[in-house]
């Protein structure tokens, strides 16, 4: 069996010499602020000192929520220690620059009154660039499954991966980083919650396992209201994929022909309520079935009925 490549080792490569590092132009690279001139060793390899000023966030950070308060926490941090750890940015133009990762001590650093900041500099086209945030940002954030879900996506879509190259570049098995891509097949209101940490991933993977989008949600309010753990939303999804299957076998099983004055009622009855009524007699006695869709069409099928008061 092959061994997946360490996440560690994965970032290493995407942060190690490109072949056209040598060529890149270092005349007119701004100074840090000790006065000291960048150097191609330096761009490639140490840590140099940029104006907070002239670098811009990351377009492809995955992160889309950060915590304000833990944001003014570091803030305080580097107040009293300064930045421990340079982050990582790749040059632009002349005194422009982009980050790659550490968008946490970026903002927190603006936050402290920090003119400059200690940096990495790296060469990186786009693919790179991506790729780099979301590694780092699994590997160091702790992104909820939902944004994590999205990075993946974005790898997919922008950098033309298929699975099992993404599964290498982020050191995870495939079946990993499907479980992670079907949770965006899932109603907005049930990712909402599992971003917002209010539902677990545990909780969303059973969900998932529901194909009707009406059911994914009643079992969604059911386990947020009922606080139901994983393992009592799995026995629910169970019972519900059961109960779907008698009723599909039992709709496929052939039903004894209606009369002529059934197969009329129930037509009259359809076009009254709007959906398709099934009558069911033997001569003597019977049964009306009127199917309703979701909790609206219920309400209107009552107000028909003049039930409400």
């Amino acid at each position: 069996m092959t061994k997946k490549k360490a996440l560690g080792r994965g970032l290493s490569a995407l942060l190690s010499d490109t072949p056209n590092d040598d060529n890149l132009e270092v005349d007119n690279l701004p100074t840090s602020k000790v006065g000291a001139t960048h150097t191609a060793s330096e761009i490639t390899h140490g840590i140099t000192e940029i104006l907070l000023d002239e670098i811009e966030v990351n377009p492809f950070q995955p992160r889309s929520h950060f915590d304000q308060s833990a944001i003014e926490e570091l803030a305080e941090s580097i107040r009293v220690h300064g930045i421990i750890q340079p982050i990582t940015v790749r040059r632009l133009a002349e005194r422009q620059y982009q980050l790659i990762s550490g968008e946490r001590r970026f903002q927190a650093s603006k936050l402290a009154g920090l003119t400059a900041i200690p940096v990495y500099l790296r060469s990186a086209n786009d693919q790179q660039m991506l790729e780099m945030a979301l590694i780092e940002n699994i590997q160091r954030e702790n992104l909820n499954a939902i944004e994590i879900a999205l990075s993946y996506q974005r790898l997919m879509s922008e950098c033309n991966l298929r699975q099992e190259e993404l599964g290498d570049r982020v050191g995870k098995n495939r079946s990993t980083v499907t479980n992670y891509l079907r949770l965006l097949k899932l109603p907005p209101d049930i990712q909402i919650a599992v971003r917002d940490n209010k539902l677990s991933m545990g909780h969303a993977r059973a969900i998932i396992n529901v194909e009707n989008a009406d059911q994914q949600l009643y079992i969604f309010k059911k386990a947020m209201g009922e606080e139901l753990s994983v393992r009592k939303v799995e026995e629910l999804v169970r019972e519900l994929s059961q109960k779907a299957q008698s009723d599909s076998e039992k709709a496929a099983a052939p039903a004894a022909p209606a009369s002529r004055e059934i197969a009329q009622l129930q037509s009259k009855l359809s076009s009254y309520f709007g959906t398709r009524v099934v009558v069911k007699s033997d001569g003597k006695k019977g049964d009306i079935r009127i199917p309703f869709l979701s909790v609206e069409d219920l309400n209107r099928i009552l107000d028909i009925l003049k039930l409400y008061s």
